[in-house]
């Protein structure tokens, strides 16, 4: 879809959110469906099932999607998909938009983010949408 940043951009966690867009920007629910369903950028269905009949394999290793916006804000959702570590620090879900700190990263992707912060709006977006 579109290139990742070279590095995250900042934001600020209050709570269990990061309460703000980052970097102020507008998430496209429609976009971030098709990160979620990619099976080649975003992987979320590697361990995620959701509302999406037409994709088969779908897993069970992590939360259902089904109602994600009725369960979190969308402040919840950003910092669950920015990094989910600081939420639970035993997570196996992925930093995607953080390089700090991280371990057994491909060489591909070190020193990168996996999204841009318009990924993760985009995313957020989406997520949200799902009530």
């Amino acid at each position: 879809m579109y290139a990742a940043p070279a590095q995250p951009v900042a934001y600020e966690v209050v709570g269990d959110a990061i309460p703000q867009p980052l970097q102020g920007l507008v998430g496209d629910a429609s976009r971030g469906r098709a990160l979620v369903t990619d099976r080649r950028e975003g992987l979320c269905l590697l361990c995620h099932r959701g509302p999406f009949p037409e994709e088969r394999f779908q897993g069970d290793l992590s939360t259902d999607l089904s109602g994600a916006g009725a369960r979190w804000t969308p402040g919840q959702l950003r910092l669950r998909l920015t990094d989910a570590k600081r939420l639970n620090p035993d997570s196996v879900m992925p930093a995607y938009h953080r390089t700090d700190g991280l371990q057994r990263v491909g060489s591909a992707w070190q020193g990168r983010p996996v999204f841009s912060a318009q990924q993760v709006e985009d995313v957020v977006a989406f997520l949200a949408s799902l009530q």
